[in-house]
């Protein structure tokens, strides 16, 4: 078994349409096109499942850089997902404040100093 990404997808390809030209290569377990959550439109990327792995590399040696839709199709073995250094590193805390519980005046355990009044 052997999980390829296909990216630079033309966003009106089908399912059958990526299964019909993987099949050529070998035994499609399954064809995942990944979508946008809120608008339901393809990414222009998705993964096949192959189901040998010497039929997955020939499949990506033989369709790789290959036109679909006027787009040259960049295939290669899908990695598996890890915690990515974009952003600041947040590890998944993207929404919402702070977390953790502690409020803002717990500043390494200092106590806050006051300050002066801004009138």
């Amino acid at each position: 078994m052997k999980n390829l990404y296909v990216g630079n997808l033309p966003h009106s390809t089908t399912e059958p349409e990526l299964r019909g030209l993987f099949e050529a290569h070998g035994a499609v377990e399954r064809v995942s096109i990944v979508t946008d959550r809120e608008t339901g439109r393809a990414r222009g990327f998705a993964f096949v499942e192959m189901t040998n792995a010497g039929e997955a590399d020939k499949a990506v040696a033989a369709l790789n850089g290959t036109d679909l839709g006027g787009r040259a199709l960049k295939i290669n073995e899908a990695k598996p997902k890890t915690d990515s250094p974009r952003g600041s590193g947040g590890g998944g805390k993207r929404f919402g404040g702070g977390g953790g519980g502690g409020s803002r005046d717990d500043y390494q355990g200092h106590a806050r100093q006051p300050r002066e009044p801004r009138w």
